[in-house]
């Protein structure tokens, strides 16, 4: 049974499983009527082949108050583009589909590049950034949702929880992050919240002193988790990080815009499961080694833009305290595992700490060494100033590509 805390700034807003899932959703349909929601999906093409996405979109398939969904497509090429445009026909819903490798998409990147307005990695920040342009770009909802497509435990009741906050107009909420937990196959997972993200918001919390970004943060339960939904008006100055750093980085991005009482998080799920990731000890542009990195200098810039210093002292006082917090953690979460049945392996859980705490380091030569580095994607604010008809380009590249596939 879930808990009925609220233990931070953030309000947490619980499922005590009293409300049946129709329910929720005829609720939200009587809401769709006047208040429309567009669901956000970022895929790879690979997604369309496995195991969690074809689920998805038979439980999407069971709702009936989402008005649009906008499908974000990586990696793929022209024929897995036609194959792809096939598997989403069986969804029920309207859709629309970027297929972010194609010469008219290309194009509008172009154009964006000309400007220096176009995101510089591919990556999930941009497939996310360019549905969100042609959120708005359609101008039609008011709630949008977001969620990844490598959920292998999705049930259509997490959707309808990821919505209700934001779409119900009772609720004063803008913004709604889903939490969880992480474990499956008989282990605990989410090592990259579990032993990176909270023993280092605690180490950073003592190296500089207490913090309300710091703070703000430490309140999520799950911090790195890619379910969140929002209101329309939120879209247009949202401020995406190029790199994997992403959650934390619109989490960043709340905190500095909005009032905690705006915010909250759900309880999305009694368990939860999806692609893990590799440490990859060897090569610290790939995997948890990549995340980790990314997401400790996101942490770092933000801090740097509130008037905090940082020195190579600094660094090594947070990289010792981060290590003796997280091998604490260690010792709580085996006593947790150990309570619930599951199998704990402290040997790999170590390791993942070792890795994280060189990353600490790694990631503040790099913040040193890249002053001038431009860590977010442009708002769309920005970008429809410098190019007014941007909006009209990115729909006319989706309807061409939906008439050539469709």
């Amino acid at each position: 049974m879930t808990d009925f805390s609220q233990d931070g700034i953030v309000a947490n807003i619980h499922d005590f499983k009293i409300r049946k899932t129709e329910e929720l959703e005829n609720e939200l349909f009587n809401i769709s009527k006047k208040i429309k929601m567009e669901l956000i999906l970022p895929c790879l093409y690979s997604e369309t082949e496995g195991k969690a996405l074809p689920k998805i979109l038979d439980e999407i398939n069971k709702t009936n108050y989402i008005n649009h969904i906008i499908i974000g497509l990586d990696q793929a090429s022209e024929k897995q583009a036609k194959a792809a445009w096939d598997f989403f026909k069986k969804l029920k819903t309207p859709f629309s589909i970027l297929w972010n490798d194609g010469p008219n998409l290309k194009k509008v990147d172009e154009e964006l590049k000309s400007k220096a307005l176009a995101p510089k990695e591919m990556g999930k920040g941009r497939n996310v950034w360019y549905c969100i342009g042609m959120a708005l770009a359609r101008g039609e909802a008011e709630a949008i949702a977001l969620h990844d497509c490598d959920i292998l435990t999705y049930e259509r009741r997490l959707l309808a929880k990821l919505f209700y906050p934001v779409a119900n107009p009772n609720f004063n909420y803008e913004f709604c992050k889903g939490y969880y937990p992480r474990y499956a196959d008989g282990k605990l997972n989410g090592r990259a919240s579990r032993l990176l993200v909270y023993p280092l918001l605690i180490a950073m919390e003592k190296a500089i002193g207490k913090n309300d970004y710091l703070e703000f943060m430490k309140s999520f339960k799950y911090p790195l988790a890619g379910e969140f939904s929002l209101k329309k008006d939120l879209l247009k100055e949202l401020k995406i990080p190029t790199d994997w750093g992403m959650e934390i980085g619109i989490l960043s991005e709340m905190q500095r815009n909005y009032s905690s009482n705006l915010i909250c998080q759900i309880d999305l799920a009694d368990a939860y499961d999806h692609k893990h990731q590799d440490l990859s000890f060897d090569d610290s542009s790939r995997g948890l080694s990549r995340m980790s990195i990314d997401i400790i200098k996101t942490l770092i810039r933000k801090l740097a833009t509130q008037g905090i210093s940082f020195s190579l002292e600094t660094f090594r006082s947070i990289k010792a305290t981060y290590y003796r917090s997280a091998l604490d953690m260690i010792d709580i979460y085996k006593s947790d595992a150990t309570m619930n049945g599951l199998t704990f392996d402290r040997h790999s859980e170590e390791k993942a700490v070792e890795l994280f705490a060189f990353n600490i380091m790694k990631a503040g030569e790099s913040f040193f060494e890249n002053p001038m580095e431009k860590p977010f994607i442009p708002t769309w604010s920005r970008v429809n100033s410098a190019l007014p008809k941007v909006f009209k380009d990115l729909k006319e590249a989706v309807r061409e590509d939906d008439k050539k596939f469709r």
